[in-house]
């Protein structure tokens, strides 16, 4: 049968599910609204786009390698809870995806979402299928795969934290132990070198304007900005770290020993950069009461 535009727009005002997916509903159903909305509602389709508005910061990083260990990824997948987080079917789904998405050599997380699972449906049905069993609002964040041409470390600390680390040189061990590292002091950059010169002179000029309210000479001023960006560097480069393991030795020297380079990294903190809301319903009743003292 055919089905109206105007028609799906009412279904979608209804249950604030997707287009394609009120057609279908409605193509199943007849053009029947009420069928087709709780033909939806039974499949878990509605539930969980009315709570796709709701914030998502939990949840746990997944990682997944290849058998080789030249190739690993790290995936963030979100929840509202931190119980919802340490379940075990959704920390199954976290690793599944990231499974998924190294087989099929993807960072997108639109493509992620049609990728195929074990069981045969795909990452979106089944991210569905949570949240209408668990009832929070469950995302995929975002995917970082890595590859290097002798081996990439793969840490995850907790289900907060995870890191990648890719090796020129140096074995699986050395590369594991950088990306604890990564994963506990969060470098910036892997030398100064490859610092952008837009974020230098920015540095320095913020450093000038420090260094000018010290009344020191402009020669002194001049050596003062350059001693104090090198020592900046060298805490945001990973080179210039001491090493997680061994304080007494920067993760550069650590390198040289083992005459390894490092060719790149990606590290994933769970909820980093979502602006969490915080509700204080006790603080919020007793504004209310006391601006209805005021108006007394």
């Amino acid at each position: 049968m055919t089905v109206t535009a105007e028609t799906v727009r009412i279904l979608r005002e209804r249950t604030g599910a997707g287009m394609m997916e009120c057609k279908k509903a409605l193509v199943e159903t007849g053009g029947d609204l009420d069928a087709a909305a709780e033909l939806m509602r039974k499949a878990g389709l509605a539930k969980a786009d009315r709570k796709a508005a709701r914030i998502a910061a939990e949840g746990l990083i997944a990682s997944a390698s290849t058998p080789d260990g030249r190739t690993a990824l790290v995936v963030e997948v979100n929840c509202e809870t931190d119980f919802v987080a340490r379940q075990d079917e959704f920390r199954a789904f976290a690793v599944a995806v990231a499974q998924a998405a190294l087989a099929a050599g993807t960072a997108d997380v639109a493509v992620v979402a049609g990728l195929p699972l074990a069981a045969g449906a795909t990452v979106e049905d089944t991210r569905r299928g949570l949240i209408a069993r668990i009832g929070e609002n469950i995302t995929i964040r975002r995917v970082a795969p890595l590859s290097a041409p002798t081996v990439v470390g793969t840490y995850v600390h907790g289900i907060r934290i995870g890191a990648l680390v890719g090796l020129e040189g140096g074995d699986a061990a050395l590369a594991r132990d950088l990306a604890m590292h990564v994963a506990a002091s969060s470098p910036q950059f892997i030398t100064p070198a490859d610092v952008p010169a837009a974020f230098l002179a920015h540095e320095r000029e913020i450093l000038a304007a420090q260094a000018a309210t010290e009344g020191k000479p402009a020669e002194i001023v001049a050596k003062m900005v350059e001693g104090r960006l090198r020592k900046q560097l060298a805490e945001i480069c990973l080179t210039g770290q001491p090493f997680v393991k061994d304080p007494e030795v920067t993760v550069g020297k650590l390198l040289d020993g083992a005459r390894a380079k490092v060719t790149g990294f990606a590290r994933f903190e769970v909820g980093e950069g979502i602006e969490k809301r915080s509700e204080d319903f006790a603080a919020e009743v007793m504004a209310q009461v006391k601006a209805a003292e005021a108006r007394r």
